[in-house]
């Protein structure tokens, strides 16, 4: 919490950051990270936009209109959703809640505006009343391996197989999908248990009461950052530009259901899924942390020994033990022993 003692606002440290109005960390951003490495911190990310979608259609319309399988959502259901351009270019990434009565979109920073206006676009005569709710609810964050002893009745994430649409001829086999639990908080709000973690979608005048029942100790978004990009897990804005696809940055898993009907975008996936090689890729780059102590901006240049590009960096920073690491997307035929160079430091790819 940004009003927090210690904290150190992002902004304050980095004026042009799409993550103003949360703290990047509490004094001590390395410790922040062993904690939520080894045991369970807390991460404000109250900047991310929030969408309510109420309305008795909203799963159906949804379900047409992204590329996740979300027709059969229930209460105490999430999952993630993309919505493609119409040549399957990622515009927008979402994390999915669903009450009973409500299903909740939480999106980047920023983004909820423009993702409101297509949902709004994409009504018709349907029974939705999609808004902005980003100044009612707050995403917090529950990192590390001890996260499920202060939620303890959330499961795993799990992936189930959900049946493809019937034809004269028969059924496309079931295809997995992934299926986070979701669980109503006491304060009001909602678990969801995620790929990094247990988001909380908390209403904002209950997040400092959810603080202090929680007990948790509080880190920063650097740590929170640091623990994304070690896990591989894309942000869409960084590890994305305007021709990224699902497929390049390992999004086909958690947010793409690869048989359920027509969306827009759909042709671009189906192609690529079916010929196996997506023409970039998304990796984990070690750099040598010796040319410089400051890691390289997002859109950095990636180019191989001889200077010729090959990929850009999304996000770089310090890690408390795997020192200065970075997503980047790279070209496909980089070899995984390429030696590579981001401006005057060298990197490799990482083949764990």
């Amino acid at each position: 919490m940004i009003d927090t003692a210690g904290a150190v606002a992002v902004e304050a440290i980095e004026p042009e950051s799409r993550d103003a109005g949360v703290a990047a960390h509490y004094g001590d951003p390395m410790r922040e990270q062993r904690t939520l490495a080894t045991e369970v911190g807390l991460v404000d990310r109250s900047h991310r936009g929030v969408l309510a979608v109420p309305g008795p259609e909203r799963a159906t319309w949804l379900h047409s209109i992204t590329t996740q399988h979300l027709s059969d959502l229930r209460a105490g259901q999430g999952t993630e959703l993309l919505v493609l351009s119409p040549h399957g270019h990622v515009e927008h990434h979402a994390q999915v809640a669903e009450d009973g009565t409500t299903t909740w979109l939480d999106t980047e920073p920023g983004a909820a505006g423009e993702l409101l206006t297509f949902l709004e676009k994409m009504r018709f005569l349907t029974r939705v009343e999609p808004r902005d709710a980003t100044a009612e609810m707050a995403v917090l964050t529950l990192v590390g391996p001890r996260a499920a002893e202060v939620v303890p009745d959330l499961k795993e994430p799990e992936v189930r197989a959900v049946p493809g649409p019937k034809f004269a001829a028969g059924s496309i086999p079931a295809t997995p999908t992934t299926v986070y639990d979701v669980r109503v908080l006491p304060e009001g709000g909602l678990a969801r248990c995620g790929r990094l973690g247990i988001d909380l979608l908390v209403p904002r005048e209950s997040v400092g009461e959810v603080v202090e029942r929680l007990g948790v100790p509080l880190a920063g978004l650097w740590a929170y950052e640091a623990m994304r990009v070690a896990a591989r897990v894309p942000r869409h804005g960084l590890e994305t530009d305007h021709r990224t696809i699902p497929a390049e940055i390992d999004l086909l898993a958690p947010a793409v259901h690869l048989d359920k009907g027509c969306y827009r975008g759909q042709e671009t996936v189906a192609r690529v899924h079916n010929l196996g090689r997506p023409p970039r890729r998304l990796v984990l780059l070690h750099l040598d942390g010796v040319t410089t102590d400051q890691p390289p901006a997002p859109g950095t240049a990636v180019t191989t020994e001889e200077g010729r590009a090959v990929g850009f960096v999304g996000t770089a920073l310090r890690h408390y033990e795997l020192g200065t690491i970075a997503l980047a997307v790279l070209k496909r035929n980089v070899p995984d022993d390429a030696v590579l160079r981001i401006g005057e430091s060298a990197a490799a790819i990482d083949l764990v």
